[in-house]
């Protein structure tokens, strides 16, 4: 018998035991979704005292437990989703009857649902260590932690002394073996293919969640994160799909799935009907089995000729949670071709096979995709001629690669350790996706996730908390998977400053390494652990850093004034620090069930430091064109630094550009050798020619800004160049100083910060000449230019004779289009960063508006024709995102302005250059030609039917705006079964944001949609939705609540159609307009005034709660919109049956 292996004192202080090794057999019958199982958990307790055994069991019927071969004949188990109904005919008042039932499941972590009492003769022996090294000499040293604990980290060296001592006593381990099966396998496997209408190859597939109460629910375990061991897995299946799908025996039928003689007809009847509905050869096709760690062995059932049975072997322990398989008809895929010659012989015998499973026909899909070592969705594969998602999808699957090492090799010990692992995945992932798209790509998305995290992170709690809140909202990880990764890359740089040239990568490495020999009990990583071993290796003191990154909230904004004293030879800084406010903030729709749960919760925000210190990079670039860097310490809120100047020249290029400016005026030519002028010059020196100037309508700088630039003594200052913050900066330096920055800096994040600035100013043409060279420069990374391109829209004005929309314009035609002609060439998606241009540009036309926020006519023309034209012909790249981007382009100019009138189209007066040809047969072109494409669409798919959403989209759009009627059908109609996942939920979506589901009929279905789909994903999603609709109701957005003109403090004057507001309801009026979009309770009391009464949403909402196709997650989501808006009522309806009176006749 197998002895305990040490075991730490956190283990001993809970549940009393750990668990050393599972065994796990599954036979599932694909057919019936049901399962038979037995698992042989090694349990090492941690007294002899023990005498309980308790597991996490869900949906399971136990039928015998034996714990070292003895019966247990006292077992306490109850399955929590029978008790997740009323026996009675209860309503939607009765929630918080349904949740008591259920409290100890909806806990986080849940209780345990199967409690073993051992049996007496079952006796508990302390062994000698010396022994029991001995028999466990080739296991794993494992310290497995219990969720019930929580040790806090002063006292580690405490707890570590009394494990030396109690390491040294060991007990007899016990061998659990629990039969069970499960009739309908409700929660935790997917389905996919078995139903009748669904015309997909079947498979079926665990549905893995970094919350308890999933994995629980297919075999008894502990289902917790920091509880890990060793597993062996066998999975027993059909080993066709015709053997899966084959008719069941009798002794089967009347087995453990409880299917009764009364359901064989109708179960036989769906037997042959899925039997004629696959042709022999798909029949014939063999079911795959791919599971978590080796694989071991692969055997035909004895018994059952029909069957197989795979086994498989992890010795490296991991939670439950992480334990996955998937059955399917699967074609495999060797991904180590792709490998190179050269690198084999290098690995040798290294080099260990990657295998890639797909299902059939997806086989090129996963060569151009998937990476190996993930179960991932269908939905990230794409074919060689998709461009769209490529950086988005590697980046998902280069994370599932990275999250092996650093979230299942390593996990957090305690929930507020979690933005330690979350952040060194992504980490690694940054890292790697640095490597695969080049230095600017990387810095400029970091840029972009800094603004994001600076503006999101306003009275939110500190990143150590958020992991306390994962299991809140989903947002919450989002947020934190947000700034993590940003807080460690700045914490690189500054470890790399202070000395570390390998920066956080060898902290990283060390983590590991520990992890893997033992030094980091249980592979859990602690807060204090890492920010102890950063000091160490970096050899400097972080105190600070983690108390403001880490432990603190909030990101800090600085505002810098410079000037440049001459007498001193200096240049001054002012650096004002200040912090976000957080009071009178608009609640959003989209967050609106993250502020309700955590104000229900009592989160509070973070503490916010009233000053962030640490080093910063000030990088001035003097007139030679010399870069000088110098590092300034931040301590205070206000900070005054003098930096001495080290040049002699006074911007000495702009000198140069003058002479060389007098000289073409001249006729002359300007010979720059001989000359002391420093010039450098970069990017956007294009279109500099006169007759580019005039063909192109630019402008340049004034004289009185010549001669001021001429004055300047440098070219400009940059604050944090090193990005070693994250913050927002803003800097007092003129417009001249920003374009030098511009064309001169070779950083993308400074370009960026550049084109920031060149957006927020006024409508000028000389920043729309400044943007178009930006724009057409090849040079610059493709983010710079779609930047300038979406800025040059705020230039298209009338008094400015339209220079911003005419320079979008132009240079479409000069990229796109044959030569003077407006006539687009057929596309050539070659070059990806002209294909991201050719999306920008139609994109920043569409947002042109005249001085009334309509779009011209020339807008809607131009917009118009590039979709109609288009010609994808010669193109080895789809063109369904383009299209999409076109189509989406289209509405929205369209939208800004009312559909014509049909009684006015008699009406030869027209007024002004816009109306000109803006009639009705225009208005109907450019709805047909979106309707023309989403009619394609249902004929030839695009991938991920992108043109039939975008098609959704554009009518929604088309509808709020008033140029169209809305009209639920062409929406229904993508809702129903049997429709992709995304399209349904894009139809649904678009249905709550034209409000249409204040149609009865509409509100129910979609009710009754999100609570009995059989999709996991679909289900998550709409539930997702359905807070978003709230949270438009309760902030005021009328979804669902009475027009304005049933309001009884509104008298409407039928003969005058004036409105009259009585005063003293006006001020009332506002302040509670203001409190429900400000102010959480009085969300929630406009919420249940709104729709409280609301019959369609009360039964709706119960049927939901009470479908048995849901999970338990799913239900405490669905409990708690319940208990937001509804009071509890303690009240049953009893139905009593009228006696039945017999009679007597002759």
């Amino acid at each position: 018998m197998a002895t305990t292996a040490e075991a730490t004192i956190t283990q001993a202080l809970g549940l009393g035991f750990s668990i050393f090794s599972q065994k796990v057999n599954l036979d599932i019958d694909l057919l019936q979704r049901s399962l038979k199982g037995r698992t042989e958990i090694i349990v090492n307790p941690h007294s002899r005292d023990l005498r309980t055994i308790r597991l996490n069991c869900r949906q399971c019927h136990v039928k015998r437990i034996t714990a070292n071969g003895r019966a247990c004949p006292s077992v306490s188990y109850e399955d929590p989703y029978l008790r997740a109904k009323l026996p009675w005919e209860a309503g939607v008042h009765q929630h918080h009857m349904l949740r008591r039932k259920i409290e100890g499941q909806l806990k986080n972590p849940p209780e345990e649902e199967l409690v073993i009492n051992l049996p007496k003769s079952v006796k508990i022996d302390e062994i000698d260590p010396v022994i029991a090294e001995a028999q466990s000499a080739s296991a794993t040293k494992l310290s497995v932690g219990s969720k019930k604990d929580s040790v806090d980290d002063t006292t580690v060296d405490a707890i570590t002394s009394r494990a030396g001592v109690e390491s040294e006593r060991r007990f007899t381990s016990i061998v659990l073996v629990v039969d069970y099966s499960v009739r309908n396998l409700r929660d935790g496997m997917h389905f996919v293919g078995w139903e009748e209408e669904d015309l997909r190859y079947p498979h079926a597939y665990t549905k893995n969640s970094p919350l308890p109460g999933t994995a629980c629910c297919l075999f008894p375990c502990l289902d917790d994160l920091t509880a890990r061991c060793t597993w062996e897995i066998s999975i027993t299946c059909p080993r066709t799909i015709g053997d899966a799908l084959a008719p069941r025996n009798q002794v089967h039928l009347n087995g453990s799935n409880g299917v009764t003689n009364v359901d064989k007809v109708s179960m036989a009847s769906v037997v042959n009907h899925n039997q004629t509905s696959f042709s022999d050869e798909d029949k014939a096709l063999d079911l795959a089995v791919i599971c978590t760690g080796d694989m071991t062995d692969e055997i035909d059932d004895p018994v059952d000729p029909s069957k197989k049975t795979v086994s498989f072997s992890c010795g490296n322990a991991i939670s439950a949670q992480h334990v996955g398989f998937a059955i399917g008809p699967f074609e495999h895929v060797d991904l180590a071709e792709f490998r190179e010659g050269e690198e084999d012989d290098k690995l040798g015998q290294n080099a260990v096979p990657l295998h890639g499973f797909c299902l059939p026909g997806r086989a090129e899909e996963v060569r151009n995709t998937c990476l190996p070592m993930a179960k991932v969705s269908n939905n990230l594969l794409f074919a060689e001629d998709i461009i769209e998602p490529l950086e988005r999808v590697s980046r998902q699957l280069v994370h599932a690669l990275a999250f092996q090492w650093m979230g299942v090799n390593v996990i957090p010990k305690e929930p507020v350790d979690t933005w330690v692992v979350v952040g060194i995945a992504y980490f690694m992932t940054d890292a790697f996706m640095r490597k695969l798209f080049g230095k600017n790509d990387y810095g400029f998305r970091q840029k972009i996730t800094s603004d994001r995290v600076t503006e999101l992170d306003i009275a939110r709690p500190s990143l150590f908390d958020t992991g306390l809140l994962v299991g809140l909202d989903q947002s919450e990880l989002e947020f934190m998977e947000l700034k993590a990764p940003l807080v460690l890359s700045i914490l690189d740089r500054r470890l790399m400053k202070a000395g570390s040239s390998s920066g956080l990568s060898r902290i990283i490495s060390r983590v590991f390494l520990n992890a893997k020999v033992g030094d980091l009990p249980n592979g859990a990583v602690t807060t204090a652990y890492f920010a102890k071993t950063c000091e160490k290796l970096g050899h400097t003191k972080l105190e600070s850093f983690f108390a403001q990154w880490v432990y603190g909230a909030g990101c800090p904004r600085f505002r810098v004034a410079q000037k440049f004293n001459k007498k001193r030879n200096v240049i001054e800084l002012l650096i004002t620090q200040i912090q976000a406010e957080s009071s009178d903030r608009d609640l959003e729709k989209q967050t609106f069930m993250r502020d309700v749960k955590e104000d229900i919760h009592s989160v509070f925000a973070g503490p916010v430091q009233p000053v962030f210190t640490g080093p910063m990079t000030v990088c001035i670039h003097e007139a030679d064109g010399s870069p000088y860097d110098h590092m300034i310490d931040i301590k205070e809120q206000t900070t005054k630094v003098d930096i001495l100047y080290n040049t002699k020249y006074k911007r000495l290029k702009r000198s140069r550009r003058q002479k060389e400016r007098m000289a073409a005026a001249s006729g002359l030519d300007y010979n720059p050798e001989g000359n002391d002028d420093v010039l450098l010059y970069c990017l956007g020196d294009v279109l500099q020619s006169e007759e580019e100037i005039q063909d192109w309508a630019l402008s340049d700088w004034g004289k009185d800004q010549e001669d001021q630039m001429s004055q300047e003594s440098y070219e400009w200052i940059r604050m944090d160049s090193n990005f070693e913050w994250i913050c927002k900066m803003s800097v007092g330096m003129p417009g001249y100083m920003y374009l030098s920055q511009l064309q001169q800096d070779k950083d993308v994040v400074a370009q960026l910060e550049s084109i920031q600035f060149m957006a927020a100013q006024r409508e000028h043409s000389l920043v729309s000449t400044i943007l178009v060279r930006t724009l057409m420069d090849t040079r610059y990374f493709h983010g710079i230019r779609t930047a300038a391109a979406a800025a040059l829209a705020k230039h298209g004005k009338d008094e400015l004779n339209w220079v911003g929309l005419y320079h979008l314009e132009k240079a479409f035609k000069e990229f796109f289009c044959y030569r003077d002609s407006p006539m687009t060439r057929p596309n050539d998606f070659s070059d990806r960063s002209a294909y991201y241009i050719q999306c920008a540009i139609p994109k920043a036309i569409s947002k042109v508006r005249d001085n009334s926020g309509k779009a011209p006519m020339r807008v809607r023309t131009f917009l118009l024709d590039k979709l109609k034209y288009n010609d994808n012909s010669d193109n080895e790249y789809s063109d369904c995102h383009y299209l999409a981007t076109l189509m989406d382009a289209l509405a929205a100019a369209v939208a800004s302005k009312p559909a014509p009138r049909p009684d006015l189209e008699e009406d030869t007066l027209t007024f002004g250059e816009d109306d000109d040809g803006d009639h009705l047969p225009f208005h109907t072109a450019c709805l047909e030609e979106i309707d023309r494409y989403r009619r394609i669409d249902e004929w030839l798919p695009s991938y991920h039917n992108v043109l039939s959403t975008a098609a959704m989209s554009c009518r929604s759009r088309l509808a709020m705006a008033g140029a169209i009627d809305d009209n639920a059908a062409s929406f229904i109609q993508y809702t129903r079964d049997g429709t992709a996942d995304n399209v349904r939920l894009s139809a649904f979506s678009n249905l709550l944001d034209m409000g249409l589901v204040k149609s009865a009929s509409v509100f129910r279905w979609f009710l009754f949609a999100m609570g009995t789909d059989p999709s996991p994903y679909f289900r998550r999603n709409m539930l997702r939705l359905f807070g978003r609709a709230l949270g438009s109701i309760a902030i005021g957005d009328d979804l669902l609540s009475p027009s304005s003109s049933n309001n009884p403090h509104i008298k409407q004057d039928n003969n005058t159609a004036l409105i009259i507001e009585q005063e003293d309801t006006t001020l009332s009026n506002r302040q509670s307009t203001l409190s429900r979009r400000q102010t959480v309770p009085g969300a929630l009391a406009a919420l249940k005034t709104e729709v409280s009464n609301n019959e369609t949403l009360k039964s709706g909402l119960w049927t939901a709660i009470s479908s048995p196709c849901i999970s338990f997650h799913e239900l405490k989501e669905l409990l708690d919109i319940a208990t937001l808006i509804y009071e509890p009522e303690s009240s049953m309806i009893v139905v009593l049956h009228y006696p039945h009176y017999w009679g007597c006749r002759k």
